[in-house]
């Protein structure tokens, strides 16, 4: 089974919505209790009053959007609007999400608390994450699963200073840039200072990364999720089977990064929460026969 390979966690991912953000506490206010059964929109339940929390330093912040009662804020919900992506994304396909009142609703339902958080967009907050992977070798010999026989896939991970978890490189993405070079954007900020690189290394990265495939577009359960804001991502995989490009990386860990290193992807590892059903994609994409 795939979902073998991951902890419990990934498990409960699955079967609940927004399982990560409803038992969050990273704001200062205690988000509402929403029961798995009431999570989703289409439940009535008239005495849903969550609490309201919207981050004070983001009214003077230049990146991020206005007040949602200002009304000179005039947002086109579901479009694109003048380069700021508002769409929502299910893979491939957009989806539409509700508008009420003047506020987006988040499209995998509640989640204890409205307002935007510390997030700097109204509805849809879009990031991009870079998988870089490698079969794991030891003396010249791949090395395979002890529980499953298959080979054992790494991936670049950063650990992040705000939770002191192991995650994958990324970030959100600026005004009028595109997913893919957000993606490499923030690998090259967060996990390999490509500046450091010879001229030749650099040529043959550059060319190495020019072949990432997409491993998911959508949703993302995260601790900072609200009823009114939430983010998105878009995760693709540079994978290097000969393991002759990734060789010749020096990782650095700069920006949001305390620290980098490839990660084994087993069942055992630790990594921050909302990545597990993006390993998972990841899986599925390079053991699609598995089951």
């Amino acid at each position: 089974m795939i979902g073998s390979f991951l902890p419990f966690l990934s498990c409960a991912l699955r079967e609940e919505l927004n399982v990560v953000c409803r038992n969050s506490d990273v704001y200062p206010v205690k988000r509402m209790v929403v029961p798995k059964d009431k999570v989703s929109w289409s439940v009535p339940w008239p005495d849903y009053a969550p609490p309201n929390y919207s981050a004070p330093h983001l009214s003077n912040a230049s990146w991020a959007d206005p007040d949602i009662t200002d009304a000179k804020f005039k947002p086109k919900w579901n479009e694109d609007d003048d380069g700021i992506d508002r769409r929502s994304y299910d893979q491939n396909e957009t989806i539409k999400y509700n508008v009420i009142d003047g506020c987006p609703l988040n499209t995998k339902g509640r989640t204890g608390l409205s307002g935007r958080g510390r997030l700097g967009r109204w509805g849809p907050n879009h990031a991009g994450d870079a998988i870089v992977t490698r079969w794991k070798y030891l003396n010249g010999v791949k090395q395979l699963d002890a529980e499953s026989g298959l080979p054992i896939l790494q991936f670049i991970a950063i650990l992040r200073k705000d939770c002191n978890k192991w995650a994958i490189p990324g970030g959100f993405v600026d005004p009028k840039e595109a997913s893919s070079s957000a993606v490499l954007r923030e690998l090259f900020e967060e996990a390999i200072n490509i500046k450091k690189l010879s001229d030749e290394v650099q040529m043959a990265l550059k060319e190495f990364f020019k072949n990432g495939r997409q491993v998911y577009r959508g949703y993302v359960d995260d601790p900072r999720n609200t009823d009114n804001a939430w983010i998105e991502t878009t995760a693709i995989n540079f994978h290097d089977d000969s393991g002759q490009h990734t060789e010749n990386i020096s990782l650095d860990a700069r920006d949001d990064a305390a620290d980098v290193k490839w990660i084994d992807i087993i069942k055992e590892m630790d990594i921050y929460p909302p990545h597990y059903a993006i390993i998972e994609h990841l899986r599925n994409l390079h053991f699609p026969k598995t089951k």
